[in-house]
């Protein structure tokens, strides 16, 4: 059993926690985001040019692997804690802000990537060329949460050395 101390409160792993709920939530809140707002013109477009619609799922695919992005850094904060580890408030600070950063990059990336696909299959629907520009608009858009899950690994990793 660990000791109470000031570096080791009792409320040290609910901010770990925090930041787990946050990576989780904040990005599955995006991927959902991006998912339904592409989907709605996928559909749209399904319903005038059926051959175009896998060619129109990348963007609901791009929104869905901003989720797991959140889930990594979950899972990596998840396996970092114990009830038999003493954990330290700046463990608990790093694991909260490593949480935020991947989820509300997520969140952010998922909207652009929401936008971009709905607008991109809409225009896709009437004119193929526009296909290229989407893709690398979508590109640019999941990079955000790439971002986001760099900074959270980084953060993870850190022993505040």
């Amino acid at each position: 059993m660990s000791s109470i101390t000031e570096l080791t409160p009792v409320y040290a792993p609910f901010l770990g926690f925090a930041g787990i709920a946050s990576a989780m939530i904040f990005s599955s809140i995006g991927a959902a985001y991006g998912t339904a707002k592409a989907g709605i013109a996928i559909a749209g477009v399904g319903t005038i040019k059926p051959e175009l619609i896998m060619k129109s799922l990348i963007s609901v695919i791009m929104a869905g692997i901003i989720a797991v992005y959140g889930l990594v850094v979950a899972v990596l904060i998840a396996g970092s804690m114990s009830p038999q580890n003493t954990y330290a408030l700046f463990q608990g600070i790093l694991h909260l802000f490593a949480g935020l950063s991947v989820g509300l990059a997520g969140l952010a990336a998922g909207y652009a990537i929401g936008i971009v696909g709905n607008a991109g299959a809409r225009a896709f629907l009437n004119q193929p060329k526009v296909f290229v520009g989407q893709v690398l608009i979508l590109i640019f858009a999941e990079v955000l949460g790439l971002y986001g899950l760099i900074v959270a690994l980084i953060l993870n990793t850190s022993n505040g050395a």
